[in-house]
């Protein structure tokens, strides 16, 4: 998903092998010591295994909030092991379940063919896997995946509103069903304002899709140039090079996963949020519960999808839909439409 900036770090794998070993087995010991922890109070140990250093990725911290929350929830203790590539996310995996946590929680697609080996190794171990899942059901594997296409949806009403020049377009990372839940949807919500909306995507592609933000601002630029003045930016690293492009012609542009109007105020009206503190934390309860080996969808009802339009805290985000009640009261009685399921958004995951 074009959910976090994508880098290919291939150098620091062949120089740092020893001390990514190194540090495995040191991140092991401090799990395991977590763990001894949790046992002698009586509470859960959790393990989070993320696929790139949290740092200020908004996205990554929401899952370790996440996870923090389910440790206070069971008078337990939880650990994070923050992965730098591929290398790494590899030996943080082993290493989370040699400490044999109650769940260990991974989040992003990078982690699907790892854990499905774990899991089938280690049957009693179980997995809660955030924004993706295994191709093979597993008992011992639960998973959490999001309906972006809904809050997209919703954030292509906006641009429909907003839109003076009646054209609007996205950016997006790759041609695919999946990738264009983040286009299609917003050509389909500016179109329920305006049937004579005009809409465009244009793709990234390319050797680096993920982290390429000058071939995103050029892809920018051609939507521009033939007069969409609302570009949705769904290019992971690029976005970036989306909001220099828009903030250079006065355009607007809307941003993913998490608030992004703070990276370029005045320019980025909104953002389709995934709330991975949610997911985690209900993830976490299920397995719990007994309930572990099934894969749940969050959207607009469950609370996994949302704007920050219809969030708290709007005034402070610094998105220029907070400049605009008329538009959000529209999306709010488009967004109950979805959840009380009147109206159903079109997914192209699924065609």
């Amino acid at each position: 998903m074009p959910r976090r900036p994508r880098s290919l770090r291939l150098a620091a794998v062949a120089a740092g092998t020893a001390l990514l070993a190194t540090a495995a087995t040191g991140c092991n010991a401090a799990a395991k010591n977590d763990d001894s922890a949790a046992a002698k109070s009586g509470g859960k140990s959790f393990t989070l295994v993320t696929p790139d250093p949290v740092g200020q990725n908004e996205f990554l911290k929401l899952a370790v909030d996440g996870v923090k929350a389910a440790a206070k929830a069971h008078d337990g203790t939880q650990k994070v092991y923050q992965s730098s590539d591929t290398a790494s996310q590899q030996q943080n995996v082993q290493a989370a379940v040699d400490a044999a946590p109650d769940v260990v929680v991974l989040v992003g697609f990078e982690f699907a063919d790892v854990v499905a080996q774990q899991a089938e190794a280690h049957p009693e171990q179980q997995f809660l896997v955030i924004d993706a899942c295994t191709t093979k059901t597993f008992k011992n594997v639960s998973c959490a995946v999001f309906r972006e296409h809904e809050g997209v949806y919703l954030a292509g009403a906006e641009a429909g509103l907003l839109s003076k020049s009646g054209k609007v377009g996205a950016v997006d990372v790759l041609d695919t069903p999946q990738f264009r839940r983040y286009s299609d949807p917003f050509a389909a919500g500016a179109k329920e304002i305006d049937a004579k909306t005009s809409a465009s995507t244009r793709f990234v592609g390319g050797q680096s899709p993920f982290d390429d933000s000058a071939r995103a601002k050029e892809q920018a630029n051609s939507l521009l140039a033939k007069g969409a003045d609302q570009i949705m930016a769904a290019a992971a690293a690029g976005n970036y090079g989306v909001f220099e492009a828009a903030k250079a012609k006065g355009a607007y542009a809307y941003g993913v996963d998490v608030n992004q109007c703070t990276a370029a105020p005045g320019t980025v009206v909104d953002n389709v949020i995934k709330k991975t503190d949610v997911a985690v934390r209900e993830g976490v309860e299920q397995v719990l519960a007994g309930k572990g080996g099934k894969t749940v969808s969050y959207g607009l009802k469950e609370g996994g999808i949302s704007l920050t339009g219809l969030e708290d805290g709007v005034e402070s985000s610094k998105c220029v839909i907070a400049e605009h009640e008329d538009v959000l009261k529209k999306v709010e009685a488009l967004r109950d439409r979805i959840v009380s399921g009147e109206l159903t958004v079109d997914d192209p995951a699924t065609k």
